[in-house]
Formats: structure tokens, C-alpha cells, sequence
């Protein structure tokens, strides 16, 4: 994978220093684990990456504010999946809400192929998440008394949208700018307006929105 603007500096020296800079708290034996995992993390942002309609494919550029928060996600989730490493992972974890102003934990599972508009004020709860997935700018997946919503395959949620507590966002769902859907369910193939007292309004789209955003779709 080519990467972009190091300059003969290894990624995981440019990760460990932005960490050291933004949490002083001295070397830490987990932070080795950057190194061990880093060619997994990268095989992770290729399948992404490639993609991606608007992004060149084998092609990661570290200045590109979507793909870096990408690519922190997948580094703190590889690490976190065989090492269970808390600290290394928490500092990624918040290195990630400090540079791109998204809450993306390194438990969750987010898919293989996903793709993130602008990552300010995103919020991701432990849920479940289908693949071809398009976030946008304040879009919030969150929890409700525990219950944790179902996101299927190739959702879009356009900014300010909400997905909250039982809901079942079922393939195919485009979630119109300001949605909030609570405890509900969507229809697949359609696109999702806000009705009356918090209801849902489900219009059939005209052409293949999920192709603007990847190539395989």
C-alpha cells in the first residue's frame, strides 16, 4: 500500500508520536503491539479503501482526515482482537476523538468496507453494523435501555441522523438529514423522511445512491 506524505518516516513512529504529544504519560510496553499489528490494520484500510469510489485504490494518504480516522479504528480494533491491550487502545481510541471529534470504541465492530463523510460529532455505540455502511457528520448510533440497534447492509446515514435503542435499519436504508429513528424499523430500499410525532415516512429512491459511495455495490 502506497503511503502518502511520511517521507521516509515509518507510520507507526508518526502514530506513537502524535500519542506521546497529546498524552505525555511516559513509554508504555503495549505501545510495541503498533508495530507487531500494523501490517493487519493496513491490510484492513486496503479492502476499504479500494473500495471507495472517490479514493484511489492501494493508495493511503495520512493527511486525508477520513481515511486517518479510518485507519485509527481499524489499528485500536486489529490490536484490540488479539491483545486485548487496554492502554495502547484507549490512547488510539482518544487520539481518534482528538483529532477527527468522533467516539468510535475499539470493541465495536464496524464492517469491512465502510466509508466516513466528515467524522465530526459521530458517535457509535456497541451495535450491529452491515457491510458498504456510509456515515456522515453527527450521525449517532446509540443504545437504549441496553438495547443496541441493527444496522444492515449498506445503510446511509446522512448528518444529524439518530438510530437509537431496537431499531432495525434494514439494507438498503438511506436515513434523510435530521432522522431520528427510535425503537423502529425501516424498509429496505427506500428512503427514510421524518413523519408526524416521530413517525417514518418510506419513499422508493429513483437511482442507485449506494454506487456514489463504493465500487462493488
Amino acid at each position: 500500500m502506497n503511503l502518502l506524505h511520511l517521507n521516509g518516516t515509518s507510520l507507526g513512529t508518526y502514530v506513537r508520536s502524535q500519542m506521546g504529544h497529546l498524552f505525555p504519560i511516559g513509554e508504555h510496553p503495549e505501545l510495541g503491539l503498533i508495530d507487531t499489528h500494523m501490517a493487519s490494520a493496513l491490510e484492513r484500510l486496503d479492502q476499504c479503501i479500494s473500495q471507495v469510489r472517490m479514493w484511489t485504490p492501494g493508495q493511503f494518504d495520512v493527511l486525508h482526515s477520513s481515511q486517518y480516522c479510518i485507519f485509527l479504528y481499524y489499528l485500536s480494533n486489529t490490536i484490540w482482537r488479539h491483545e486485548q491491550a487496554r492502554t495502547v487502545c484507549t490512547q488510539l481510541f482518544l487520539l481518534n476523538k482528538a483529532l477527527n471529534a468522533i467516539d468510535c470504541f475499539y470493541e465495536i465492530e464496524l464492517p469491512e468496507v465502510f466509508f466516513i463523510g466528515h467524522s465530526v460529532g459521530i458517535v457509535l455505540a456497541k451495535a450491529t453494523y452491515g457491510n458498504h455502511l456510509v456515515l456522515y457528520q453527527n450521525s449517532t448510533v446509540g443504545k437504549n435501555h441496553g438495547q443496541a440497534p441493527v444496522i444492515g447492509e449498506g445503510v446511509i446515514l446522512y448528518p444529524n441522523t439518530a438510530v437509537i435503542g431496537s431499531s432495525h435499519v434494514a439494507d438498503r436504508s438511506v436515513i434523510s438529514q435530521g432522522v431520528s429513528v427510535i425503537n423502529q424499523s425501516t424498509q429496505a430500499n427506500s428512503l427514510v423522511f421524518q413523519g408526524p410525532a416521530g413517525s417514518l415516512v418510506f419513499k422508493s429512491s429513483e437511482r442507485p445512491i449506494l454506487a456514489d459511495f463504493f465500487r462493488d455495490v
